[in-house]
């Protein structure tokens, strides 16, 4: 008998109707397999905040200027943020990393000092970051993650920062999925309809001036930011040490769809923790074949999908743990009359 039937065995063997917890079971599964075991563990959970600027935001996609990058870091490191809410209110270990932000911050616990550039360039007209940046950003990426491997976790949340980060993965989609740029791009920080068709214009033009690009590497170094690479960077480490991989909104998914292209193995390790209200994120997850685990119409980004969702990963796993069985509760199984 193969792993996954001893798992649904054991799962389908509980005080319930088969199949009536749906998703948690779902999850319950999934995380036994990626464990190789019928006792799933969950260690130190931690999500990981990687924050980068942009070039691009000298063409006014966002509505927000590119200080608040920095500001919104400062704003996580004293504790500011929903994400530190939702993080401290589910034990959740909170990391923050500089990718590359405009700024330059002093020594503070759970900081994690990975600057490549202070900033993309603008790549309206250029490559947001020249081969060797690329190549350094996935060294980082990886470094990261295996120091927070070797330290005891065993499941990673991915979040980002970064003001004008969503042109960014709605080019990264566009590209690899081969999709029109007006099916990716989304309102981001709230624009209104003419700020929308001027982001979506601009992203055209940049389009436009790049031409054709079929390497996912080249991809990214001609749109992501630092965060975001460095996040695919991590991702795919996280594959490697066989972590739980819980990826947040639209842009940490479009690190995700990097990583895929480059390791499609990476899926089976994986939990798209929300369907963002930002217009791609839901076609996206469709061309993934994969489903949120929650719909609250959010759009924050930071994390705060995978700290919100963490709490149904976690009973997930005491499910298949601690529910009793019908043998041992002694409780009557459905009768095969």
């Amino acid at each position: 008998m193969d792993l996954k039937t001893v798992i649904q065995n054991k799962i389908d063997s509980k005080t319930k109707p088969i199949g009536s917890l749906g998703l948690i079971e779902d999850i319950a599964q999934k995380i036994s397999l990626i464990q190789k075991t019928t006792s799933p563990t969950l260690e130190n959970p931690c999500i990981v905040i990687f924050a980068g600027d942009h070039g691009i935001t000298q063409e006014g996609v966002s509505n927000y200027p590119q200080d608040v990058t920095y500001q919104m870091v400062e704003n996580f490191l004293n504790g500011g943020a929903a994400i530190n809410v939702f993080a401290e209110s589910n034990d959740l270990n909170l990391i923050i990393v500089d990718s590359g932000v405009n700024h330059d911050f002093s020594n503070r616990e759970n900081l994690i000092h990975a600057k490549v550039s202070r900033g993309t360039k603008n790549f309206i007209n250029q490559q947001a970051m020249s081969s060797s940046e690329l190549e350094y950003c996935f060294e980082l990426g990886e470094k990261i993650v295996n120091e927070i491997h070797q330290n005891g976790s065993n499941i990673i949340g991915f979040g980002e920062m970064g003001i004008g980060n969503t042109s960014s993965a709605s080019m990264i989609m566009s590209y690899i999925l081969d999709l029109p740029l007006e099916e990716c791009v989304g309102i981001g920080t709230g624009l209104n309809s003419i700020q929308l068709n001027k982001k979506i214009s601009i992203l055209k033009k940049s389009k436009e001036f790049h031409g054709s690009i079929s390497s996912t590497k080249k991809i990214l170094q001609t749109f992501a930011g630092f965060e975001i690479v460095q996040m695919c960077s991590g991702m795919l480490e996280a594959y490697e040490k066989n972590m739980i991989i819980l990826i947040d909104g639209f842009i940490s998914s479009c690190a995700f769809l990097s990583a895929k292209e480059i390791n499609p193995k990476i899926s089976d390790n994986a939990f798209f923790c929300h369907q963002s209200a930002e217009k791609g994120h839901s076609l996206l997850l469709k061309k993934l074949n994969s489903y949120p685990i929650l719909n609250f119409d959010m759009r924050l980004g930071e994390g705060t999908g995978c700290a919100l969702s963490y709490p149904i990963i976690s009973n997930s796993v005491q499910f298949i743990n601690e529910m009793a069985s019908f043998e041992s509760a002694k409780v009557s199984q459905k009768s095969n009359d």
